[in-house]
C-alpha cells in the first residue's frame, strides 16, 4: 500500500521564506542567488525551477528524495538562521512558492520558485547597507556579494541594491534592513555633482539616489586617498635620491 499526500488546491500560491548569499556574474551582466546548504553548489535566478542534485531522474519535490526549493512559513524563523556565523552575510528572501510542493510542519519543498523581495542586512560595521560588494569567496563564474556601506565599500567590486535588482530584474526588489542608529539624512553636496554627472537610469527614488551617490563618494574618497598615498611615497623617492 503506497502512501499519498493530501492534496491542496490554493487560490494563491504559498509565500515563504528562506536566506541566501546574492551572487554577481563574473562579467558582471547577471545578478542572482545561492543557497546555504546543499544547493549552494547551484546558483539560481529570480525566477528558478528546482533539479535533484543527486541525478536522478525524478521531478522535485520527490516524496522519497529530499531535492527541490525549501524555505519555512515564518519570516522571523529565517531571520534567526542570519545569526549563526556561517550565514551572517546572507539575506532574507521572501518568495513565491509554485508547481507542486510538499509541506512540512515548519515549511514547504518545493519545484519552482519567484524570489520577490530580497532583504539586505547591515554592513559589517553596523551602518545601513547601499550596496552589495565583493564577499571574497563565490562560486564558478559567480561572484559573492555581501552588504557594505559606502565607508566600507572602497575600491571592491560592488553594486548598488537597486542595480543588484535591475541586473537580476523579473521584478524583484531589493531593500536594505532598517538600521539601528539613525540613517544619514542626506548624502553630501559633492556626492550629488557625482550623481549629476553620473549615468543613472530613470525611475530611481531619492533613497536610491541617495545610495548610489553615498557609493560614488566613498569609491572617490578611497581612490583620492590612495593617490595621495602614492604621491607621498613618490616625494620621498625623489628626496632620497636628491
Amino acid at each position: 500500500m503506497r502512501l499519498r499526500l493530501p492534496t491542496e488546491h490554493p487560490a494563491e500560491p504559498p509565500t515563504g521564506y528562506k536566506i541566501a548569499h546574492p551572487v554577481l556574474s563574473q562579467d558582471g551582466v547577471r545578478a542572482g542567488f545561492t543557497g546555504v546548504s546543499l544547493g549552494g553548489a547551484l546558483p539560481y535566478g529570480v525566477v528558478a525551477d528546482a533539479s535533484c542534485l543527486y541525478g536522478r531522474r525524478h521531478r522535485p519535490p520527490a516524496r522519497l528524495c529530499d531535492c527541490g526549493f525549501h524555505c519555512v512559513h515564518d519570516r522571523a524563523a529565517a531571520e534567526a538562521l542570519l545569526c549563526t556565523a556561517e550565514h551572517r552575510g546572507a539575506v532574507l528572501l521572501e518568495i513565491t512558492v509554485l508547481g507542486a510542493y510538499i509541506r512540512f510542519e515548519h515549511g514547504f519543498r518545493y519545484a519552482r520558485q519567484r524570489v520577490r523581495t530580497a532583504t539586505v542586512g547591515p554592513c559589517g560595521c553596523g551602518a545601513p547597507a547601499v550596496a552589495l560588494a565583493d564577499a571574497g569567496w563565490g562560486r564558478p563564474g559567480r561572484l559573492a556579494l555581501a552588504a557594505a556601506c559606502a565607508g566600507c565599500v572602497r575600491g571592491r567590486t560592488s553594486v548598488t541594491l537597486a542595480a543588484f535588482a535591475r541586473l537580476a530584474g523579473e521584478g524583484l526588489r531589493v531593500v536594505a534592513a532598517p538600521a539601528v542608529a539613525p540613517a544619514t539624512a542626506a548624502a553630501p553636496a559633492s556626492a550629488s555633482r557625482t550623481v549629476g554627472a553620473a549615468a543613472l537610469p530613470d525611475g530611481l527614488g531619492v533613497p536610491e539616489l541617495v545610495a548610489e551617490a553615498a557609493l560614488l563618494q566613498a569609491r572617490l574618497d578611497w581612490f583620492q586617498s590612495q593617490l595621495a598615498r602614492l604621491g607621498e611615497h613618490g616625494t620621498g623617492g625623489t628626496a632620497d635620491r636628491d
